[in-house]
């Protein structure tokens, strides 16, 4: 696997992950009501995931181009944690709307 690849694996590998983590902390922020706190991780995690995309794409255009990017497990992990982290930012923000709604829920029933 030539260099250029494996500096783009990690590349992603290591931003998607920082993002799904935000994601996560997402959750749990909004869990505990913290709902401003919830945003500010999704759109951290966001900038992350994008900087992983990016890295994502710019394999995609070499080999559009015609470049051969060769195919590697390290390549295949780095993909698997690009969808995971998508994955993990859709049901995050499924699941702030979700602790917002029975938090109002909660507020209306006080009252």
């Amino acid at each position: 696997m030539g260099e250029d690849l494996e500096t783009s694996c990690f590349q992603i590998i290591s931003n998607v992950g920082a993002a799904r983590s935000s994601y996560i902390e997402a959750i749990q922020k909004a869990k505990q009501g913290d709902f401003e706190g919830a945003r500010e991780c999704i759109e951290e995690g966001k900038k992350q995931f994008l900087i992983g995309h990016e890295a994502h794409f710019g394999l995609i255009q070499k080999e559009a181009q015609g470049e051969a990017v060769g195919g590697s497990l390290i390549l295949i992990h780095a993909e698997d944690q690009l969808m995971s982290a998508e994955g993990f930012k859709i049901i995050a923000e499924e699941m702030i709307a979700a602790y917002e709604r029975i938090a109002e829920l909660e507020k209306k029933q006080e009252a």
